[in-house]
C-alpha cells in the first residue's frame, strides 16, 4: 500500500483544517487506518484510528472532541478533521496502515510521507 498524505498548511488557533491520505495499491478496505503526528524534537505520537469499515474510531485524550477520523473505502482515502486547533497541535501529521487498531506506531506496516500542521497562537 502506498499512501500520500496532504492538506497540511498555516492556520490559526481556533481554526480548522481537513487532512486527506489517499492509498494506492492492496485493498485498501482490508486495513485499519491511523493518523499520527511528530512535533519537533518530540516522539511520534498516537491521534486517532479507525476500522477497517469506519464503524470504530479512537483518539487520543488531547484531540478527542476536536477531531474526527472518517475513511471513504470506495475512494481510497482517510480523512482527519482538525477542529479548534492549538498551538500545540503544531507537527508532521502522517498516516498509516495496519492489521490491528493500536496506538502503537511498531504496530502499523505502511506510512505516508507527512504534511506540515502548523497552528499560529
Amino acid at each position: 500500500v502506498q499512501l500520500q498524505a496532504f492538506g497540511g498548511g498555516l492556520v490559526q488557533a481556533g481554526g480548522s483544517l481537513r487532512l486527506s491520505c489517499a492509498a494506492s495499491g492492496r485493498a485498501f478496505s482490508n486495513y485499519v487506518m491511523g493518523w499520527f503526528r511528530q512535533a519537533p524534537g518530540k516522539e511520534r505520537e498516537f491521534v486517532a484510528s479507525i476500522s477497517r469499515s469506519g464503524g470504530n474510531s479512537y483518539y487520543s485524550d488531547s484531540v478527542k472532541g476536536r477531531f474526527a477520523i472518517s475513511r471513504d473505502n470506495a475512494k481510497n482515502t482517510v480523512y482527519l478533521q482538525m477542529n479548534s486547533l492549538k498551538a500545540e497541535d503544531t507537527a508532521v501529521y502522517y498516516c498509516a496502515a495496519g492489521r490491528v487498531i493500536t496506538t502503537a506506531p511498531p504496530r502499523y506496516d505502511y506510512w505516508g510521507q507527512g504534511t506540515l500542521v502548523t497552528v499560529s497562537s
